[in-house]
Order: structure tokens, then C-alpha cells, then sequence
């Protein structure tokens, strides 16, 4: 999510080892966990890094909380990123849905 990386650059220069840190971090480990299990051969490694890039959303979308309540993000940018975050989360839940379906037939 680039957008976090760009709402981040106007953090206060302490958060950089913090929560700029945090945020980021979470926002990469989505689609790489995504492109790792993807990367795997076995349907179980699939759903272990699906399951940590779920874990990953859940954290950013707390970051994204703190960070709104510490005032480092205003209330219109922090809906458009958690807008964003909500839409990632709703298609990392259908994969894992289709994925289930199709390990069962």
C-alpha cells in the first residue's frame, strides 16, 4: 500500500523507529506474504502465509488507528487508507474462501 508510505513521510522525525516503522512494515508484509505462499508448493504453505498476511492487515489497520488518535494522520486520510485496507482485507478473505472451495472438491 504505497499510500501508507506517502501519509508516513510527514511523521514526526521520533516515530521513524516507531510507529513510521510499524505502519510500513505491516503495509509490505501483505502482498509479499500474499506473493510468498503463492510462491510455495503445497496448498498448506499457501494457507500459512495467507493466514500471516490476514494477521499483517490486522495490524496495519491498528497502526492506522493509533496513528489517527496520535493525530499524525487526519481524519479524511485515515478513512481513505482504512478504506483501502478494508477492500484488501475483504479479497485476501474471498481468496482464502475460493482456495477452501477449491481444496475441497
Amino acid at each position: 500500500m504505497l499510500s501508507v508510505y506517502a501519509a508516513t513521510k510527514n511523521f514526526p522525525k521520533e516515530e521513524l523507529y516507531g510507529l513510521t516503522s510499524q505502519l510500513r512494515r505491516a503495509a509490505a508484509s501483505v502482498p509479499a506474504n500474499l506473493a510468498e505462499g503463492c510462491g510455495r508448493d503445497s496448498e498448506a504453505e499457501l494457507k500459512r502465509f495467507l493466514d500471516i498476511a490476514h494477521g499483517s492487515a490486522a495490524e496495519l489497520d491498528y497502526h492506522l488507528l493509533l496513528a489517527r488518535e496520535s493525530s499524525y494522520l487526519g481524519a479524511l486520510q485515515h478513512e481513505q487508507i482504512a478504506a483501502e485496507l478494508s477492500e484488501i482485507k475483504r479479497m485476501l478473505g474471498a481468496f482464502s474462501r475460493r482456495r477452501r472451495l477449491t481444496a475441497e472438491s
